[in-house]
């Protein structure tokens, strides 16, 4: 996969409600000003601006730290790689994503649930303890976000069913339903539903590195 060069898109996880922001940015527009990914609820921002030596400069808000961390990126690395990482220093939690706009989308639900474990383990029970009512648990990209990840493990023979792992040609369906996602078999009819209700619901599958039907 090669990305427009002087295109990415660039993501960040609101330490104040926990919601996901992300955005297009082009070289065009970062060449001209600093660019500002803004939170909906008005207490976080990331912002990027380019320098004369082609370096992007980024001021990225932490989950954990009370100040934001600073990270130079070479514009090269910024604009072309396919999924690239930021993390905060001393907690090794990922802070932004900058990429292909899919993987990024895909990331960003995955730090949800790194954050959602990471509360767990500190007593909180759910987002919705930091979170408005609207933003709480339940991700409207978690349907497209699963369907991602079902087609790139079918791309990858990740899938795994009842028939001969041998046999060639094993071909699978998924049906998108009220409840979530079913995958099939189209031989030997081994299923699976795949929740997409919410994030927490996704949770096994998203950080699966197979699919097994049954």
């Amino acid at each position: 996969m090669v990305l427009d060069a002087k295109q990415t898109t660039l993501a960040y996880r609101c330490p104040h409600c926990g919601a996901g922001v992300m955005s297009a940015v082009n070289i065009f527009s970062l060449s001209a000003d600093m660019i500002k990914l803004k939170c909906s609820c008005g207490e976080s921002e990331l912002t990027a601006t380019l320098s004369k030596d082609g370096k992007v400069r980024l001021s990225i808000p932490c989950l954990i730290c009370a100040n934001p961390h600073s990270f130079t990126l070479n514009s090269t690395v910024f604009f072309a790689k396919d999924l690239f990482t930021l993390a905060c220093p001393y907690s090794d939690l990922k802070l932004a994503f900058i990429g292909e706009t899919n993987l990024v989308k895909a990331e960003l639900a995955r730090s949800e649930l790194e954050l959602l474990e990471l509360l767990e383990k500190s007593g909180v029970r759910s987002l919705s303890d930091i979170q408005s009512e609207e933003a709480a648990l339940s991700d409207p990209q978690v349907l497209e976000i699963v369907m991602f990840v079902i087609n790139d493990m079918d791309a990858e023979g990740k899938i795994h069913c009842k028939c001969d792992p041998a046999e060639n040609g094993r071909q699978y369906d998924a049906e998108i339903r009220n409840d979530g996602v079913l995958v099939s078999c189209r031989k030997c009819g081994a299923s699976r539903l795949i929740p997409t209700d919410s994030s927490i619901s996704a949770h096994s599958f998203l950080n699966a590195d197979a699919l097994y039907l049954e």
